[in-house]
């Protein structure tokens, strides 16, 4: 039984290694032998004492949803790219853009320079 069941697992997999994140991308089969498609995003993080764990998110994609979900990923990838052309956007570029320039252009102010990250401190107590 447990042959079978390793088997199953591996139908046809395909692994993308993006930093921090992995994608899993498995081909599995269903109790009826039919196939679906589960996509599993794995992120390590790391822990004070320098070991790691890992958050994941798994979707379930069957084959009545594959057109349209194709259709969707293409129109938003492509939305994406034509808004924003294909070079990553860094905030932190940004930030370091802005900083480098701060001297010569005295209308930066310094509201515009915080980002989200500065106010998670807030202590929800005290509000």
């Amino acid at each position: 039984m447990n042959n079978d069941m390793m088997e199953k697992e591996e139908i046809f997999s395909k692994v993308l290694r993006a930093g921090r994140r992995t994608y899993f991308f498995d081909v599995r089969a269903t109790k009826a032998d039919d196939y679906y498609l589960t996509i599993t995003e794995s992120k390590k993080f790391t822990n004070d004492d320098g070991s790691f764990h890992y958050k994941k998110h798994k979707i379930y994609i069957y084959k009545e949803d594959f057109s349209e979900f194709k259709d969707i990923l293409s129109e938003m990838t492509d939305y994406i790219i034509n808004e924003k052309g294909d070079e990553v956007i860094s905030e932190r570029h940004q930030k370091d853009f802005k900083k480098e320039y701060d001297d010569d252009t005295s209308k930066v102010t310094e509201p515009e320079l915080k980002t989200p990250e500065s106010f998670t401190d807030i202590d929800f107590d005290d509000i």
